[in-house]
């Protein structure tokens, strides 16, 4: 007995919460994994080094302690370089590509087990390596292909293991998994699964719904306290106590009970913190513009050449951090005298251990007893520690040293981020902004005379200033960063900053990740479009020259389809044969209220080619939207000829269409461009399904006669279909006949062609949408528009168009 589709459904929705919290479970060990890994190779190699420092000290032989540490930081990154190489979208943080993914564009390889694999064991080297990069970044990426990845039971990497697990087979299931990963990736990261929500919100998904919330939040929660359980045990032994809730953890902001003077902020710093957010958007703005040239240099002089070049990129960057490190540690450090407890309350924290972290990791390089050297403090420890150093110490770092590691730092880590290791950059923006935060407390202190401001908030804010310059997130970072303190009273000062610091940074340009996403040529599609915009309607934006294909059509005609185009839709037409004598007037082509004049169509095919030309760099074929065979072909001097060959590319390389008759060579350009009526869309994949499971009819027998496949079936093959080239043509008989009309989508979205762009922008957004037919008043298709007629530029460009017709 089949069960009730009221069972159906309780059923699905059942699997569903077991796999949001597997997905939680597992992205929570793959932080464990990283950290452990993180923290033994680091402390090795810091415990080897500082001995040696310590002997080399008396006996004069530093260079051999610089050479232990290249040696070290060069085979981490050595490693980190050659795993990149094996899947090179484990690269960088992962976080645009994961965005354009939830924005609903596929980058090839973004979500496979391999680049997990990769992105996890790559992290740790490039970060056990001193490379100026966090693991925090690439932890979101992780969880977004645990949760692409777990749901469907297999593998393209490991092919055997294959499960018969019939549920979440489409697009969109997958794209609801992947956000409850990626928000369980920044709850492992930072230890806020409320913060990992509204990330996945505000900077992923573009389609979200009311039940996927709660289901992110528990997925959120699982990673949270599956890395808090046993992080916990393995460093303090005490199983289920729940003292480390993330990778990254600020410590307890507490003022001494014996300080009456002291207070976390006052009115009077909100001030100073507005100032701060508008510098911090100012360097935020100045490092994506830096950024940005160097990765435009990278695509112009690195990526075109061998493999090996991007490797010793990476260890060259390697090699110049080392050597920055070791001698600003040695040459620029001061010695500075440590703060006692009875002196300061700032190094009382509740959180167990971690006051002994923060005195432990004090260096004493090249200083005498009772004093230690500031700048090694910050270089020589793990970046963690260093961000603990700036929140919690008082009084105890120069104006000087605190300048010098904010240069240092922004340069470096300015330069690390693009290279072919996997790289996060929430950490070093962090410590670089909690550098500038200490320097701006320190210099109120000392030449202003504020004796009431506690350090520990003013680094806390800078940090908060620098990295929302960067990456202009606010509710998330807002919330991540109050969770990270466990302090609610600075949600004010937090989010006063980070708004001031995006709307600064704004100004100037965009964040990184959308920098990096608009590099690679994606069409991403923003929140809104602008007002302007509405001047437009979807006749002005849509795509007239349309591939399409016949409820009946012959296997022949499908395969010459799918092999010169790489459309991933087609509509279902028939040619209106009624309205042929209104359709065609003199030289203009006129379809219920939509015309276009030859002219027009002149200037859509230009751009056309040209928009093909450029998209050939785009990282996935499902980009384009023109034949390659199309491309190399020069412009006509005539126009009249290159509309002829627009008109007859449009028809005949795809002959009987119509079962029960040939289109003639010699057909005029009215039999040509007849009104189309719009039934429906059919996918590729389901065309490539169709041919080849062999579902056809011949001519001598009814449709009826012909196979019919069922929804698991079709969805057999998902995510990786078959490609048409693969298809062995001995096999079919070219003259058979396929009925689309049972697969098609018999009621998609359409719009007329006078909608505001707006509306049709919301469509896409809402909706997840991928096609949308232009259909006029009488039912005839007259364009499409996909994702690239949305994309900013295009509309600027149409809207320029449109200003010189006026």
């Amino acid at each position: 007995l089949y069960p009730l589709p009221k069972q159906k459904a309780q059923r699905y929705e059942a699997v569903k919460w077991v796999m949001v919290f597997a997905i939680g479970v597992c992205t929570g060990l793959v932080g464990l994994f990283v950290d452990f890994f993180v923290r033994l190779f680091t402390q090795l190699k810091f415990q080897v080094v500082q001995s040696s420092v310590e002997e080399c000290t008396e006996k004069g032989c530093l260079a051999l302690s610089l050479l232990e540490l290249l040696g070290f930081n060069l085979t981490f990154v050595f490693l980190a370089s050659l795993l990149v190489l094996i899947q090179p979208v484990a690269a960088g943080s992962g976080i645009p590509e994961i965005k354009c993914y939830l924005n609903g564009v596929k980058v090839p390889g973004v979500v496979r087990l391999r680049t997990v694999v990769c992105k996890a064991m790559g992290v740790l080297f490039s970060v056990a390596g001193g490379l100026f990069v966090g693991k925090e970044g690439p932890m979101i990426h992780s969880g977004a292909v645990v949760g692409a990845g777990l749901p469907q039971f297999q593998s393209i990497s490991l092919r055997k293991i294959q499960f018969n697990f019939p549920y979440f087979r489409s697009d969109r299931d997958k794209r609801d998994f992947v956000s409850a990963g990626a928000a369980a990736g920044v709850a492992a990261a930072f230890g806020a699964p409320i913060g990992g929500t509204l990330f996945s919100l505000e900077e992923g998904s573009s389609f979200w719904n009311q039940g996927l919330t709660w289901k992110v939040l528990f997925c959120s929660m699982a990673a949270t306290f599956t890395l808090n359980f046993f992080r916990s045990g393995i460093q303090f032994g005490s199983w289920g106590s729940f003292q480390l809730p993330g990778l990254l953890n600020f410590g307890e902001f507490k003022c001494s009970e014996s300080d009456k003077k002291c207070h976390l902020w006052t009115a009077v710093d909100l001030g100073f913190f507005i100032l701060m957010g508008i510098v911090g958007g100012l360097l935020g703005a100045t490092f994506n513009c830096l950024n940005k040239r160097l990765a435009k240099y990278r695509m112009r002089n690195v990526h075109p050449k061998p493999k090996l070049v991007r490797v010793l990129e990476s260890l060259l960057v390697s090699l110049t951090t080392t050597v920055v490190v070791f001698v600003a540690s040695m040459v620029l450090g001061e010695c500075r005298q440590m703060s006692s407890t009875s002196h300061s309350g700032n190094d009382t924290l509740s959180l167990q251990g971690m006051s002994e972290d923060v005195n432990s990791s004090i260096k004493t390089f090249f200083c005498p007893n009772e004093t230690y050297n500031d700048m090694a403090t910050l270089f020589f420890n793990p970046q963690e520690s260093a961000i603990l150093q700036l929140f919690h110490q008082d009084g105890t770092f120069s104006p000087v040293t605190l300048s010098l590691f904010f240069l240092l730092y922004f340069l470096l880590s300015c330069w690390t981020y693009g290279i072919s290791v996997p790289s996060g950059l929430f950490v070093p923006s962090l410590l670089c902004g909690a550098a500038f935060g200490r320097l701006v407390a320190n210099l109120l202190k000392s030449y202003i005379g504020l004796d009431h401001i506690y350090s520990g908030t003013f680094a806390l804010i800078g940090a908060a200033a620098f990295l929302g310059g960067v990456v202009r997130m606010t509710i998330s970072l807002t919330v991540i960063l109050i969770e990270s303190t466990n302090e609610i009273t600075y949600g004010l000062p937090i989010m006063i900053t980070l708004m001031v610091a995006k709307w600064t940074g704004d100004f100037f340009n965009k964040g990184i990740y959308d920098i990096h996403v608009n590099l690679r040529g994606v069409p991403l599609l923003e929140w809104e479009t602008e007002v302007e915009m509405d001047k437009l309607r979807a006749s002005d934006i849509m795509e007239p020259n349309l591939t399409y294909v016949y409820p009946h059509t012959r296997i022949q005609s499908l395969v010459s389809i799918l092999r010169t185009t790489v459309h991933h839709a087609f509509p279902v037409v028939t040619e209106n044969r009624g309205n042929e004598r209104e359709f065609m007037k003199g030289n203009q082509l006129i379809s219920n209220n939509i015309k276009f004049k030859k002219s027009s169509i002149l200037t859509r095919a230009g751009e056309q080619r040209k928009r093909s030309q450029s998209m050939k760099s785009y990282p996935s074929s499902e980009l384009r939207n023109m034949c390659d065979e199309h491309i190399a072909t020069e412009e006509p001097p005539e126009k009249e000829d290159l509309l002829q060959q627009m008109l007859e590319r449009r028809y005949t390389p795809y002959p009987n269409l119509y079962p029960d008759q040939s289109p003639s060579e010699e057909w005029t350009m009215e039999e040509r461009f007849r009104p189309l009526t719009f039934h429906g869309l059919i996918l590729r994949s389901q065309l490539v399904t169709l041919l080849v499971r062999g579902v056809c009819y011949s001519e001598s027998q009814s449709s009826a006669s012909q196979p019919r496949l069922s929804h698991a079936e079709m969805s057999e093959d998902y995510p990786r279909y078959p490609d048409i080239h693969d298809l062995d043509l001995t096999l079919l008989n070219p003259r058979m006949i396929v009925d689309v009309t049972p697969y098609m989508n018999p009621s998609p979205f359409a719009v007329s062609p006078n909608t505001h762009v707006s509306q049709v922008f919301n469509l896409f957004r809402t909706m997840g949408l991928r096609h949308l037919p232009v259909v006029n008043a009488v039912g005839e298709i007259v364009g499409i528009i996909t994702r690239h007629n949305l994309t900013h530029e295009f509309l600027q460009a149409r809207l320029r168009q449109h200003y010189q017709t006026i």
